[in-house]
């Protein structure tokens, strides 16, 4: 795997359906299936994820990032995000590229997420 990124070329967060791959949507669910210990949100309708990278034999790139540089739980939620993805059927190996580029907002989160939190 590469972790060569273009930050500038990113459309953050990632959005559903970007990527060409049959293990897309089973990730994405894997994904929505962590939470922000903090937030009674996923880490995917948070906004968290940046991008994901599918590659041959099963191999996953997660950019990502968190809601602050300061969150108590940094260390560990990449490694449940990690856990939760080598969980799909298909998937052999996960890297996590955790990430401050660009900062995370509230307006990231889903409109799902922001209905749950009472932001509207």
């Amino acid at each position: 795997m590469t972790k060569k990124i273009n930050y500038e070329d990113l459309l953050v967060p990632y959005l559903e359906g970007n990527a060409d791959s049959p293990l897309e949507p089973q990730v994405i669910e894997a994904l929505r299936g962590v939470y922000d210990p903090e937030i009674p949100v996923s880490v995917f309708d948070l906004g968290l994820i940046y991008d994901l990278r599918f590659f041959a034999g099963g191999k996953i790139l997660v950019l990502m990032t968190l809601t602050a540089p300061a969150c108590p739980v940094a260390d560990e939620i990449p490694e449940w995000i990690k856990t939760a993805i080598l969980q799909v059927e298909g998937v052999e190996d996960v890297e996590i590229d955790l990430t401050w580029e660009p900062f995370w907002k509230p307006e990231y989160m889903t409109e799902a997420a922001r209905l749950e939190l009472g932001m509207f």
